[in-house]
């Protein structure tokens, strides 16, 4: 008889992270603390403020706002926001300890959420339901988790995992709420059996497991050979919902190559178009998930930062986005979700920047933190003390302290 999945995960869990896998851990800090600085005056903001004191807490309700939050292609998930709020979260641990538990965050969240299919995507929001796994696996790398603790946690987490994408239709603040639910249910798991429980390590392929509950064909957990699963994550340089960033990456290249006139004829895989088909955007939410807005955004010379999804800049872009087409290509869906693609006005981006294939530099890193700071309104000068306590420092406290700062 096979051991239970979350059996098997717990042991790739129980691995030390390396030296390389910290540094790109610090990269995904200082990304979600420019995400978090980025969203500190919006209403999410003020409610974190006042459901807690502790700089992670309150941020939990920060890391999704702006829709720049990283991304796990196959997985189709956000790690970031979910994870790095658990790996910060015990204030003894000193810096690499977050880190290692920051990439084991990613691993068990990632490995879990590439099994689930697309019938589980067209329901459910992964990154909370997976998020819960994420969440534990964080907070139990801080414990000091054994094997067999990892994989009694995880199995409760699992069991309570959940979040429909009904929010989806309304304005409302649900997404974010999803956040701070899987970070806190997921630490709690991993609290509980630190004291003494246990839980179903067959959760996700038991007969009424997660698979049976959520899937119709599910897959294998994921596993990045010998190394770890935070190594296949994207970042996000544009303000919008990933599945529209390929068309705002042709766009840019086409406006760069100045060739980028309308009409707009822009062909991406099916899943872009079921959640970012939306002509006439009403919110800021709306517009971020509108491929139509996306795309007259960059036709308009702007570059997709959040100023340009604001009911301002939606009243502005009324008639470029009237001449944007939208339809599928079958070539695109074939070959989603590893590969996120589009094609505008014929000019073809089979990867997106950001993803591995074209990743992103230091330098643009560094740069978003800045552009997303300022956005907050905080200083020059917080957006400096952030880049050196993600990539350079190693006073974790220092951290806490910075993140009750942004959010009063």
């Amino acid at each position: 008889m096979s051991e239970p999945l979350l059996t098997l995960l717990a042991a790739t869990l129980a691995r030390p992270p390396g030296k390389s896998e910290r540094e790109r851990a610090r990269f995904h800090l200082l990304d979600w603390l420019a995400c978090v600085a980025g969203a500190r005056q919006e209403e999410a903001g003020a409610l974190g403020a006042t459901i807690s004191s502790r700089g992670w807490e309150k941020a939990t309700y920060l890391g999704n706002v702006l829709e720049m939050d990283d991304v796990h292609r196959t997985s189709l998930l956000h790690p970031g926001p979910v994870v790095w709020p658990a790996a910060l979260s015990l204030s003894t641990a000193d810096m690499e300890t977050r880190l290692d538990a920051a990439v084991r965050g990613y691993e068990a969240m990632i490995a879990v959420g590439a099994a689930f299919d697309a019938h589980h995507y067209a329901h459910w929001h992964p990154t909370a339901t997976m998020g819960v796994f994420g969440a534990c696996a964080a907070f139990g790398s801080l414990l000091g988790f054994a094997p067999v603790e990892y994989a009694n946690a995880l199995g409760n987490a699992g069991s309570v995992a959940g979040g429909l994408w009904h929010m989806r239709h309304d304005d409302v603040l649900t997404k974010q709420w999803h956040i701070f639910h899987a970070v806190s249910t997921g630490r709690n798991a991993a609290l509980h059996v630190h004291y003494g429980a246990t839980g179903p390590q067959g959760l996700l392929e038991g007969p009424q497991g997660l698979f049976a509950a959520m899937t119709k064909e599910p897959g294998e957990l994921a596993r990045n050979g010998e190394g770890w699963l935070i190594d296949t994550v994207s970042f996000k340089p544009f303000a919008a919902c990933r599945h529209a960033h390929p068309a705002i990456d042709a766009a840019m290249e086409l406006r760069a190559r100045g060739r980028l006139d309308p009409p707009f004829a822009v062909e991406t895989f099916r899943d872009a178009l079921t959640f970012c088909d939306r002509p006439d955007p009403k919110t800021e939410l709306e517009a971020k998930f509108s491929l139509q807005h996306a795309v007259a955004v960059v036709a308009d010379g702007r570059e997709a930062e959040p100023q340009d999804f604001t009911k301002e800049a939606i009243a502005a872009l009324a008639d470029l986005r009237a001449q944007v087409t939208l339809a599928e290509g079958e070539d695109f869906t074939a070959r989603y979700p590893a590969h996120f693609g589009a094609r505008v006005n014929g000019l073809e981006l089979v990867d997106t920047l950001g993803d591995p294939e074209r990743p992103v530099s230091e330098e643009r890193i560094i740069a978003k933190m800045h552009s997303l700071a300022r956005w907050g309104g905080l200083p020059e000068s917080e957006a400096e003390r952030a880049v050196h306590l993600a990539l350079e420092g190693d006073d974790a406290a220092a951290i806490d302290t910075m993140l009750e700062d942004w959010i009063r």
